[in-house]
């Protein structure tokens, strides 16, 4: 049966969180779902709101990505330094415009000039709550230093300033693995060349 609407939607479902799993960076939680006249148990990574951004120098044809260790990266590829985007945790009652600005700042050492937002995005709905708001940031790549990230978060972040092309080409390689990284560099090579269009007509304050 064809679908008219072809679109996520609301549920009627009862959620009765039967407490923590385990606790740490991300909190997990169990619930009991009941759905349709069934009750199921599941389990949730409850990482929230995260902003993700594309920075790219429009002057240089340049995309400022970011190297760092990633634990996970590690245990299923044995490739921990990951090639990503600069991406991190909306804080409470944070803005995600104002989110994107400090995380562009903390991950790769430069203050946007510009910021639009593009597109939300759920990369693992059957085990977490993280919700993904993809930005495109117009930076100044030559002020972009060496190392970068927010001591206050343990971070050590290694900003790479890399040719649009070099980019696209990793991606075509399939050298890439980092899901945001992948999206929002596909979203670039769909886009290039209305960049300059996009911003003018999207930017926000």
């Amino acid at each position: 049966m064809a679908d008219s609407k072809l679109s996520d939607a609301a549920v009627e479902v009862t959620l009765d969180q039967l407490g923590p799993r385990g606790g740490g960076f991300y909190g997990y939680d169990r619930f009991k779902v009941t759905i349709d006249g069934r009750t199921v148990q599941r389990e949730a990574l409850r990482v929230g709101r995260v902003v993700v951004i594309i920075p790219v120098d429009l002057t240089r044809d340049e995309i400022v990505l970011i190297r760092q260790f990633r634990l996970g990266a590690q245990l299923s590829l044995g490739l921990g330094d990951v090639v990503e985007v600069p991406a991190g945790r909306v804080e409470r009652g944070e803005d995600v415009a104002a989110a994107a600005r400090r995380e562009c700042q903390e991950e790769i050492g430069v203050t946007p000039e510009r910021l639009v937002p593009l597109f939300e995005f759920l990369p693992s709905a059957g085990s977490s709550d993280e919700h993904m708001f993809f930005f495109l940031a117009v930076v100044d790549a030559s002020n972009v230093p060496e190392r970068a990230g927010a001591a206050h978060e343990q971070e050590d972040t290694r900003p790479l300033r890399v040719l649009i092309d070099r980019a696209l080409k990793a991606l075509e390689d399939g050298s890439l693995h980092y899901g945001a990284a992948i999206v929002s560099l596909q979203w670039l090579a769909l886009n290039r060349a209305k960049l300059a269009e996009i911003v003018k007509r999207g930017a926000v304050r």
